[in-house]
This record gives C-alpha cells, structure tokens and sequence, in this order.
C-alpha cells in the first residue's frame, strides 16, 4: 500500500468515525520561519513570514498548510501548493512547487521559511 492510499484510507476512516475537526493524537504541527524582504505588504504586519503545517504522523502527509503572506488568497494558494506532499520524500517536491507556480515577491522567503520547516521536521522525527 502506498503512502497515499494509506493515507486516503486512515482519512475515510477518521471521516467515517465522525471525529475530523477534533484532535485525535495522529497529528503533529509544525512551523518554519524567515525573513521578509522590504517592501512587501506582510512586512509591516510582520518582519518574519511562517509557514505552517499539520501532518499525518504516520506518513507525514501535509494535511493543513498555511503562512503569514498579507492576503488571503497569498496564504490558501500556499496551503493549495503544500496540501498532500509528504515531509519524509524531503522538500524537493514542494519546493519546485513554490518555485513554479508562486511568482510574488516572496517566494525567497517562502522557500527559506520552507527550509527551515523541513529542518524542525527532521529534529522532530529523530525524538
């Protein structure tokens, strides 16, 4: 069974059991920050832009994704482009992704933020 499916079937069993949207244990949450450049919206709201992300702790399938961009399309988009990658296949994926297809001012950040999130996910699985 692949990771995918694996993942698709513990999703149809959590919505079967009618727990989504409650904490289950079978999660984690992790944050990766970096500096934003001058002259970006965000950048008067915060001097750091942070992606964020839910994973399964089985596959660490990104369930949730999210970041500190000023607009809310900026931060669904981002969420769109992570959603479903899996942490332990690395940050080539996803970072081809960024690079690809967000062509704002802050897919530098975005890319060092996502660096550093790959980093916190690497010391969390060697606890």
């Amino acid at each position: 069974m692949s990771k995918t499916e694996g993942y698709d079937q513990e999703k149809k069993n959590l919505l079967e059991s009618g727990v989504v949207g409650m904490f289950t244990g079978k999660t984690y949450f992790i944050a990766g920050h970096a500096r934003l450049p001058q002259g970006m919206a965000a950048r008067s709201i915060f001097d750091t832009l942070t992606i964020t992300v839910e994973a399964d702790a089985k596959y660490h399938v990104i369930l949730e994704a999210s970041c500190t961009l000023a607009t809310d399309h900026g931060r669904d988009f981002i969420g769109q482009l992570l959603r479903g990658c899996s942490l332990q296949d690395g940050i080539e994926d996803l970072s081809r992704r960024i690079m690809d297809f967000y062509q704002g001012k802050a897919q530098n950040a975005l890319m060092a933020a996502l660096r550093d999130l790959h980093n916190q996910y690497l010391l969390y699985i060697q606890k």
